[in-house]
């Protein structure tokens, strides 16, 4: 399952040549991470005050292939590569209509209230799935 999430440019997100600054596009991608996980019936809130657990980003890959430019609507698709007992391994593409703009791998962890890895609850496991 692809989750798509709608991104306008804003002049905000743009640097002096009206394209999106480079780091704007690690913003869409967490936006649209957020809510593909609560669309997926995981409350982030609960998840840390009943079980201690939070994501964290461990690693991404990027790729820049076209630039978005100012006043564009976007679209941020994310899909699931893998998901283990610590880990989740996320492919995100950002597009323009079709066009496909940037692409990136994310790959989350579970961590407890120390900052360890930590195993996800096999119930939101399934949902995010």
């Amino acid at each position: 399952m692809i989750h798509k999430f709608p991104v306008h440019v804003y002049y905000e997100d743009t640097d002096l040549a009206g394209i999106v600054y480079y780091a704007n596009y690690f913003k869409f991608i967490e936006r649209a991470r957020t809510e593909w996980v609560r669309e997926a019936g995981v409350d982030q809130v609960a998840l840390k005050a009943d079980d201690g657990i939070v994501f964290a980003v461990r690693r991404v890959e990027a790729d820049y292939l076209i630039p978005a430019k100012f006043d564009e609507d976007l679209i941020v698709e994310t899909e699931v590569e893998a998901i283990t007992g610590v880990r989740i391994v996320l492919n995100q593409t950002v597009k323009r209509a079709d066009a496909i703009l940037f692409v990136s791998q994310v790959t989350l962890v579970a961590l407890n209230e120390t900052g360890q890895p930590t195993r996800l609850p096999a119930n939101i496991r399934r949902n995010l799935h």
